[in-house]
């Protein structure tokens, strides 16, 4: 698989697609080039919920645009990944994203990279900005990228179970002072959990 990137100064070069992760709709490409900018990548596990980020990319074809907002909320999961597996753990934010932005950089006020624009929120009907947008998590990305380079796949582990979020009735019935935790519903015959002796 091959994809041709444009860069800002107008180069356009042949990129290799070193490997493919659906799970986060993430992968990783490879340029054979010298003396190409490089991003700084931050730490996006100190990211915090109020703070300003700024939006990078090419919305609805137009290059090298920058939008600014805030960061609304972290760990969001917006169920778009259709991957039984899928790992959603988006950064929400109100910093226009659009069609066109994905895959370009939220970055914070310093110019650290902190995620990876992938998502809108929109009415379905425009397939633009109505107020929030979704980027993966750099630290995420990091780590499949660094599995994907060594590898050209991304090895996870699993536990075998099926769970459900513990809401107020359930914990109420069991007789949890508060509702954390979660609940196991079901168990992968022969898995890692079922061998462990978890139950349902």
């Amino acid at each position: 698989k091959q994809v041709t990137v444009a860069l800002h100064d107008k180069r356009e070069f042949e990129a290799k697609v070193i490997g493919t992760d659906p799970t986060t709709d993430l992968a990783v490409i490879k340029v054979d080039a010298n003396d190409l900018p490089e991003a700084y990548l931050g730490n996006s596990d100190n990211i915090k919920v109020g703070q300003w980020v700024m939006a990078i990319g090419n919305p609805l074809a137009l290059s090298s645009t920058v939008t600014a907002g805030i960061i609304s909320a972290t760990s969001r999961n917006i169920n778009i990944i259709q991957d039984r597996y899928g790992v959603e753990n988006f950064i929400q934010t109100d910093a226009a994203i659009n069609p066109g932005n994905s895959g370009g950089a939220l970055v914070d006020l310093n110019g650290a990279v902190i995620g990876v624009n992938s998502a809108i929120a929109t009415n379905g009907m425009t397939q633009s900005y109505i107020g929030y947008g979704f980027a993966i998590p750099v630290n995420l990305a990091k780590s499949v990228a660094n599995d994907l380079i060594a590898n050209g796949k991304v090895s996870r582990g699993y536990i075998g179970v099926s769970i459900s979020e513990v809401d107020a009735a359930t914990a109420k019935a069991i007789g949890l002072g508060e509702p954390k935790g979660v609940l196991i519903q079901d168990l992968v015959k022969d898995g890692a959990a079922e061998k462990a002796g978890v139950k349902e």
